[in-house]
């Protein structure tokens, strides 16, 4: 059987103001038949944690522009973004760098 993995989720930079304000999350995804990436991950934060304005952290199906990702300190752009599978205690950072006037 599969075993769930805990991740930290970290929103900065003004992406934990549509989080209630919460800056770290620490999460067990649920099981699931295929190894979680972060395509699914974002679905996900998007129904379980995201309180408000997705269209501010979400863009289709990946993070709108202006989002940089950081998947334990490394450009996830290095790690194969969406398609990335989620590690046990993976730390993902999720940081706005968009301010709105």
């Amino acid at each position: 059987s599969k075993i769930s993995v805990v991740h930290c989720f970290y929103f900065r930079g003004g992406a934990e103001l549509l989080f209630d304000g919460v800056k770290k999350h620490q999460v067990t995804l649920p099981c699931q038949p295929e190894p979680w990436d972060i395509r699914n991950l974002l679905k996900w934060i998007k129904q379980n944690l995201l309180k408000e304005r997705p269209e501010l952290f979400i863009q289709g199906e990946t993070v709108r522009p202006g989002i940089l990702v950081l998947i334990n300190e490394a450009d996830w752009e290095l790690m194969g973004e969406l398609d990335y599978k989620l590690q046990d205690q993976d730390n993902v950072l999720f940081i706005s760098t968009l301010h709105g006037g």
